[in-house]
């Protein structure tokens, strides 16, 4: 990126190593510098080069400085950047992250700024309950993405399939039609876990929950096992792997080979599809995962990045003032639709109007959740109970024995 303000990465400590980046030299001696990591691929040069641009005219003697931070290895990088004296300001995070950070006590209580002026009761909840902590707003949503369903027209219409489904028993229905038509009515892997949690969170169940302080695994609950069990039913209806996740194989590259007509997934799965099939292009379309009601879509997982301000940030006050901008209206709008993401509010869903995948991830995200709010569940994803859960399931071990199994599990590494 050719933007003056961005740096290249963890080299903002020094006059020289900024001038290894390329940087022209600093401004006068009273301008203060906000400096802001960013992820890869969060933004667009230009969006970036039009916010900075706006942003310094409307704040004389501010200059922003961003860099640009790979995702691996980055829980380790921010952490140790926290923990020291000399900032960044403004971190992006992605938003099951924040707990594990605030876990440190080395981020800032943005609570009184979030409520007072970015009207937080309107924000996503999967992006804002995973930012408070105890009550504490420590993550600020900035935007999000979220599963949709991704569909062959052709194939719906050949079935006479003419609208998509408004509730699960019906999509049962639709897709079982769809497999009496000749094509594979829908692809689903057996471990494709963030769809089953829509699944448990739609029944009312959870992954795991906070009894008074200690994190007990919730897989074995009843509406947990209910949610599985709608897996099951809707698993069966393709040839999905059972003991594979949609990674293995890509599931986007299934659905290319154009006799699949359905799959779950976030849209940025087009790109992969239409690059494996260009005939594609024109023949796909979206619907809202659906829920156990006509006109409630089923819940489901969100990810997508939230703001922190350490502690330590040198220029904290102004740091808030950066994470109020990049989350307020205006540049959300301007985010959404430079990068189809979904803004940080509901209210703000009519500015991806014109854009049919986002639009359709936009009713979804309004029922949206995140993973327990624990600081160890990245634990549990590293060695992933669920995954062999599942599998046992669809190859027809007994489901509560299963599911007791797997929540003891996710108790012991959250009780760690």
């Amino acid at each position: 990126m050719k933007n003056r303000h961005l740096v290249c990465p963890l080299a903002a400590a020094t006059a020289l190593a900024l001038a290894g980046c390329g940087l022209l030299p600093g401004a006068a001696a009273e301008s203060r510098t906000v400096n802001v990591w960013l992820m890869r691929d969060s933004v667009s040069e230009d969006f970036l080069t039009r916010f900075t641009e706006a942003y310094e005219a409307e704040h004389p003697g501010i200059e922003l400085e961003f860099t640009i931070q790979e995702w691996t290895g980055i829980g380790k990088k921010v952490t140790e950047a926290i923990g020291g004296g000399g900032g960044p300001d403004v971190i992006e995070v992605g938003n099951t992250q924040v707990a594990q950070y605030a876990d440190t006590d080395k981020l800032y209580d943005l609570t009184l700024e979030s409520v007072r002026d970015l009207g937080s009761e309107d924000w996503l909840p999967g992006l804002a309950e995973p930012g408070r902590i105890g009550g504490t707003q420590y993550g600020i949503p900035w935007y999000a993405a979220n599963r949709v369903v991704i569909y062959h027209k052709d194939l719906f219409k050949q079935a006479g399939v003419t609208e998509p489904p408004a509730t699960r028993a019906q999509w049962l229905d639709d897709t079982e039609k769809l497999n009496r038509n000749g094509s594979q009515g829908i692809y689903l892997a057996g471990q494709d876990w963030y769809t089953l949690a829509g699944f448990i969170w739609d029944e009312g169940g959870d992954l795991a929950e906070d009894k008074g302080g200690d994190w007990i695994g919730a897989l074995d609950s009843p509406a947990a096992l209910r949610g599985m069990d709608f897996y099951k039913d809707l698993q069966s209806l393709g040839s999905g792997p059972k003991n594979a996740d949609e990674q293995t194989p890509p599931q986007a590259e299934v659905f290319a080979q154009g006799d699949v007509a359905q799959i779950i997934a976030t849209p940025s799965a087009v790109a992969a599809i239409t690059k494996a099939n260009p005939a594609l292009k024109d023949k796909l379309g979206f619907f809202p995962i659906p829920g156990k009601k006509a006109g409630q879509p089923c819940a489901v997982f969100t990810g997508g990045s939230d703001l922190i301000v350490p502690e330590n940030a040198p220029e904290r006050d102004r740091a808030i003032d950066v994470v109020k901008a990049l989350a307020g209206e205006k540049w959300q709008a301007e985010l959404a639709r430079a990068m189809n993401y979904v803004p940080n509010k509901t209210s703000l869903a009519s500015v991806v109007a014109g854009q049919e995948a986002t639009a359709v991830m936009a009713v979804g995200a309004a029922r949206g959740r995140a993973t327990p709010n624990s600081p160890q569940w990245a634990d549990v994803e590293a060695s992933n109970p669920i995954k062999p859960y599942m599998t046992a399931v669809l190859q027809g071990e007994d489901p509560k024995e299963a599911a007791a199994a797997a929540s003891e599990e996710i108790t012991r590494t959250l009780a760690e």
